[in-house]
């Protein structure tokens, strides 16, 4: 039996789907992100310029995808529109910039944990900032995964407070953007001249784009012949980079079509 959302005896097959690929894509992402980050040095390397290029290979993917014939409609936003969606985009490149340094700083297997927790921020942001009612049932489920978080953090053996500073912030600029790309899912008439799903993610990753290059050359720029170096003569770093940056869109694109089906917690 097939419902109208697509699913298979009372189960949204499609958003299943989403999740499982969301989910892998995630899991290769850090991979190759972590290699990327050893590659280039760690903590001391260029988390910065690597997190920052990250996004340059997206916004790339998402213009090839508006160009080549017939793989996907160009959004017809407006000034104004493009103003509704500067604090996603700015959301969207405090937590991935926070998110590379965290496992950057840190082994990957103590960022996903602290990331782990994103859930609790979302809820919690949702219901004081935006003012959205969180069900009983979703806030009894928070408490495993707090619990978790704090039990597995604790026997954690290469704890580093960076990165769960830094990976608790990009918790916070997460759950964020999640409110705020809901609320832009719900605009009438900015939804339409998006488009999909697609376009929102494509949009928001220029935009995060842009606001991390300033950020890249504050914290990283007077080090990019040390860099640029490194990037001739490691192909470990180009490539991973490069693999890392696909990874990310990709499986954040199925995340953003994953809240269109949701909501941010």
């Amino acid at each position: 039996q097939v419902s109208k959302g697509g699913g298979v005896g009372g189960i949204d097959t499609g958003l299943a789907v989403y999740f499982f690929f969301w989910y892998l894509g995630n899991y290769y992402y850090n991979i190759v992100n972590k290699l990327a980050l050893k590659a280039a040095g760690g903590k001391e390397g260029f988390p910065m310029t690597i997190s920052t290029l990250q996004l340059g290979v997206g916004c790339i993917y998402a213009i090839f995808m508006w160009l080549a014939p017939d793989a996907r409609s160009t959004p017809t936003v407006t000034l104004d529109d493009i103003k509704k969606m500067i604090p996603v985009g700015f959301c969207a490149a405090g937590a991935h910039s926070s998110s590379v340094f965290a496992l950057s700083a840190g082994a990957v297997s103590f960022g996903q944990i602290v990331k782990a927790a994103e859930p609790a921020f979302a809820a919690l942001i949702g219901l004081v900032i935006y003012g959205k009612q969180i069900s009983k049932a979703k806030w009894l489920c928070l408490i495993p995964v707090i619990g978790g978080v704090c039990l597995a953090s604790v026997k954690e053996l290469d704890f580093a407070w960076s990165a769960l500073i830094a990976a608790a912030i990009a918790n916070c600029f997460a759950a964020f953007k999640a409110n705020e790309n809901k609320k832009l899912m719900n605009t009438d008439g900015l939804k339409e001249r998006i488009g999909t799903v697609g376009n929102q993610f494509a949009l928001t990753t220029i935009f995060a784009f842009l606001f991390s290059v300033p950020l890249a050359v504050w914290r990283e720029g007077s080090r990019w012949a040390e860099f640029c170096t490194a990037w001739k003569t490691n192909p470990a770093i180009k490539l991973n980079m490069i693999m890392s940056g696909l990874w990310f869109y990709g499986y954040n694109e199925l995340a953003t079509m994953t809240l269109k089906k949701t909501g941010p917690v």
